[in-house]
């Protein structure tokens, strides 16, 4: 049985903050857009959550709520400095690291925990490295899944850490009197959608069969998946990155179902940017490109198509997606796959090369319109990622899932 670790970094943000500003200790803080600016919070320390102020709320609303609260502007590059020292931290308790965001991971500790002694005493060791190494505090879940881990990181923060039950009638009694919005896939829309039918706690869910959730969801897939995470069942292992990637992908899961086709559609332009960035670590170029989406119902659409020209740029990176969005979801359409609420959208290239030379093509000596035009595209993709790096270029907050930790 594998043993995963998830760690998440408590209020990320707003901590390192704290330790360029130790006079602010103690008082609401909001790290985000101003206060009288048209933008929204990031993150925000603990005091100002009392408040009710969470991550991806307007700025205005926050200061409405809390206007002595102290609001400053992210500064990336420095989270960027602090994030890379806690993640050669990670690595020194497992070879296996799966980064979910800059302040989060999961890890497989299964062939380190006798280094150790115990699983607890790993996952304490790991807290006060980055105690010590990065100044800041992180909960840790340990548990047999990256579902239960998760949820345990969830149960004692901040800096916190809890072992989860690994047998599973007791992870069944664990997660019994849960909500069921601790699982993995169930947001508000869903929750509402169980509401009528008296299920509110996993417990609830338990004493169901995966028929009878069907009826009450319309789907087999969400009632599957609702019936296996009820009892703390689920696949998922630690994504380990191969030597040589022979794709590049990201997605993004919303925290409540989306219906705006111009939501997803900036959601997906912020995903292309990322998949562009990390692409462009090796020198490489992509045949073909991926799209990705998945409706409130759980129904997945995919679709994919090759690049003109084996292709690594941000522009046709961008203008691919676009096109592979269009064709799926056309404009003043309802999303094909049948909801008018998208659950996940996600991005990706594959057909992965060494050249920018098409397999059919044959290499000339001569450089033509078109290996200029692609030259220079490259030369500014790598520019804007150089700027993304320092933190200088401007970050727009997407909807999704809570950022709070």
């Amino acid at each position: 049985m594998a043993t995963i670790l998830h760690v998440d970094m408590d209020a990320f943000f707003a901590s390192v903050e704290l330790l360029r500003h130790p006079e602010w200790r103690g008082r609401p803080l909001v790290v985000g857009s101003g206060p009288h600016e048209r933008g929204v919070v990031s993150t925000c320390s603990y005091e100002a959550r009392k408040f009710g102020i969470h991550s991806a709320m307007p700025s205005r609303t926050a200061y409405a709520l809390c206007p002595h609260a102290i609001f400053t502007p992210p500064d990336m590059a420095h989270y960027s400095s602090v994030s890379r020292k806690a993640f050669e931290v990670f690595g020194h308790y497992s070879p296996y690291v799966e980064a979910v965001s800059v302040d989060e991971a999961f890890l497989d500790i299964t062939g380190t925990i006798h280094l150790f002694g115990s699983a607890r005493a790993l996952g304490e060791a790991l807290r006060a490295e980055i105690r010590r190494v990065c100044g800041v505090t992180c909960s840790v879940g340990i548990a047999p899944n990256r579902l239960l881990a998760k949820i345990g990181s969830e149960e004692n923060k901040p800096d916190g850490l809890t072992v989860m039950p690994f047998e599973p009638e007791a992870v069944a009694r664990f997660l019994a009197q849960k909500k069921i919005g601790v699982l993995w896939g169930v947001g508000r829309k869903t929750a509402e959608l169980l509401k009528p039918y008296g299920i509110t706690t996993c417990c609830d869910l338990q004493k169901l069969s995966v028929e009878e959730l069907t009826v009450m969801t319309g789907s087999v897939a969400l009632a599957e998946s609702l019936h296996a995470h009820a009892f703390g069942i689920s696949s998922d292992r630690v994504a380990q990155e191969e030597s040589e990637e022979k794709s590049v992908s990201r997605e993004h899961t919303f925290g409540e179902d989306e219906p705006s086709r111009e939501i997803v559609r900036a959601t997906l332009m912020h995903i292309v940017d990322k998949v562009g960035t990390r692409f462009r670590r090796e020198r490489r170029w992509a045949a073909t490109a991926r799209l990705k989406l998945r409706d409130a119902d759980f129904r997945t659409i995919t679709r994919q198509e090759p690049f003109d020209a084996p292709a690594r740029d941000d522009m046709s990176f961008r203008e691919k997606a676009l096109s592979l969005f269009n064709a799926a979801w056309p404009e003043r359409e309802t999303f094909r796959a049948g909801s008018r609420a998208i659950r996940l959208v996600g991005f990706g290239v594959t057909n992965i090369q060494k050249t920018p030379c098409a397999v059919t093509s044959q290499p000339t000596l001569f450089e033509s319109d078109a290996d200029a035009t692609r030259a220079k595209r490259e030369r500014l993709s790598e520019a804007l990622d150089a700027l993304r790096t320092r933190g200088m270029a401007v970050s727009h907050a997407t909807p999704g899932r809570d950022r709070d930790k």
